[in-house]
């Protein structure tokens, strides 16, 4: 009698490995992909400011981001990690290549030639199907400056499963150690305060 019920337990263990291993990891593995920036959609990074003078923006077209999205059985978005992106500084243009070049002499772009971003942690919310805000908590690398900086991003998952990114941060130059310029011999003098505006499209 009791072979038999070990012999019965036994199976019981097997069976229910196999089940493990055919339904539950298979999911998993299918439920959390590496998603890249897509090639040829409308993506960009916009640094916006003011002066005593006027508002000016500064907006680069080309980087590089990827990131990894997880969803659970009912496609519902619970969690993003290993995500980056990264910004050549020298890519950052505005309609002024006076106001370009000292932007990247005060952001030192020939010794730190990149903006880099990384995501440490996020908290999801859904708004409704597709539709997410994530909070973002990240370092912020600029000018060979690092900080952290916590921001509201709002995703959405489109028709073709690709992953729109999008939203707005305020940040300081000071925090970033870098002195707000000035131009013209002085009459001109950029404020301290900036906004970073994207909007990124991923697949997988």
């Amino acid at each position: 009698m009791k072979t038999k019920n070990t012999l019965t337990r036994n199976f019981l263990f097997t069976a229910l490995t196999i089940a493990l291993a055919l339904f539950v990891f298979p999911l998993q593995t299918q439920a959390q992909a590496t998603y890249s920036l897509m090639p040829k959609a409308k993506v960009f990074l916009k640094v916006m400011g003011n002066s005593n003078v006027h508002d000016w923006e500064m907006v680069s077209s080309t980087m590089q981001s990827k990131g990894d999205f997880k969803f659970d059985a009912k496609h519902v978005l619970t969690s993003i990690n290993a995500f980056q992106l990264t910004v050549d500084s020298k890519t950052l243009k505005s309609k002024h290549s006076s106001l370009d070049n000292r932007a990247y002499k005060v952001m030192k772009a020939t010794q730190h030639p990149r903006i880099v971003y990384n995501l440490r942690a996020t908290d999801i919310t859904t708004l409704s199907k597709d539709n997410y805000l994530v909070k973002a908590l990240g370092d912020l690398t600029i000018a060979g400056s690092r900080q952290i900086i916590s921001m509201d991003v709002n995703v959405v998952v489109n028709p073709d499963n690709s992953i729109t990114c999008t939203g707005t941060e305020k940040i300081k130059l000071s925090d970033y150690s870098i002195a707000a310029p000035s131009y013209m011999a002085g009459t001109m003098k950029v404020g301290n305060d900036l906004t970073i505006g994207f909007a990124q499209t991923y697949q997988k």
